[in-house]
């Protein structure tokens, strides 16, 4: 897919760099917030697909991929981001425009709703979604049951060493990844980029030292009984082995009214690169549908 523009849009604390791909005046874009936190849109490339029907639009957060880095502990907040999230649109001049957040992209997206109530926002995927910290935090437990008594014994040993750095918590975090953050092998090229760009410090202060241990400051983060507050029937996706288990990401659906649905079989938190051709077609239908109710208003 052509890539149309690409450059930098002033947010609190810096600069963050855009990237957008195809075109169309008529269309209503799609923006892309990316998870992490601390990580780069690379990963999610394969949706640049979309851009054959509307502009996709792609930026790094602050701190992360081609954006500024500036090293300033305080900027790393909830609140900063939402602010981020607003320059970005007005920047941009997204009056109108569809949002999809995959991952702690979900917990922005909802927040910058929930906080800032903006108009325009007329479609809302939410993939691989984190809306209640809690929640995740005891699926990721549940799932740690699957590892071999060798990893479950180097995780326990190192959280409670604080030895975060030890080979073994490592090698143990990446037995986790390849049931729950991705199951193909090798990864694809995308996703590797992403893990080679990522922002370790804004990840540690605000999730902490693994996806399955929450110590930083989103770990009171709790929206799922405020999801009706938001008015737009939103899809969730997840994989059947997701991070964002499917019992989890049904339960926001159950608070989301008009919401949708769809779990992938055998996938897991990557399903967009796992099955990318069942995701982009959901997808698609799914921003066609929201195209024709706001035109039926």
């Amino acid at each position: 897919m052509a890539l149309e523009n690409c450059g930098y849009v002033p947010v609190p604390g810096g600069r963050v760099r855009y990237t957008v791909f195809g075109s169309g005046a008529k269309a209503t874009p799609l923006l892309v917030i990316h998870g992490g936190p601390g990580g780069s849109w690379d990963y999610l490339e394969p949706l640049a697909a979309l851009a054959d029907e509307r502009p996709v639009i792609f930026y790094d957060q602050l701190g992360c991929g081609g954006s500024d880095r500036p090293d300033d502990p305080s900027l790393w907040t909830l609140e900063r981001s939402v602010r981020e999230l607003a320059a970005v649109r007005e920047g941009l001049g997204l009056s109108r425009l569809h949002i999809l957040g995959q991952s702690w992209g979900t917990m922005l997206a909802v927040e910058y709703l929930l906080r800032c109530r903006p108009a325009g926002v007329t479609g809302l995927v939410l993939s691989g979604p984190c809306l209640s910290a809690s929640r995740w935090a005891a699926d990721g437990r549940r799932y740690l049951k699957g590892l071999s008594e060798d990893e479950q014994a180097a995780i326990r040993r190192c959280e409670a060493d604080g030895t975060f750095d030890d080979p073994a918590y490592s090698e143990a975090m990446m037995a986790y990844y390849r049931r729950h953050l991705c199951r193909l092998d090798p990864w694809p090229e995308c996703l590797m980029r992403t893990f080679e760009q990522m922002n370790t410090e804004i990840y540690l202060q605000m999730w902490g030292p693994s996806e399955f241990t929450v110590t930083g400051s989103l770990a009171g983060f709790e929206r799922a009984e405020r999801l009706h507050e938001i008015g737009i029937p939103a899809l969730f996706t997840c994989g059947e082995f997701d991070e964002a288990s499917p019992a989890t990401t049904a339960h926001y659906h159950r608070m989301m009214p008009g919401s949708e649905i769809a779990v992938f079989s055998g996938g897991s938190h990557e399903h967009h690169l796992e099955d990318t051709a069942h995701y982009l077609s959901l997808v698609r239908g799914y921003l066609e549908e929201r195209k024709r109710t706001v035109i039926s208003r």
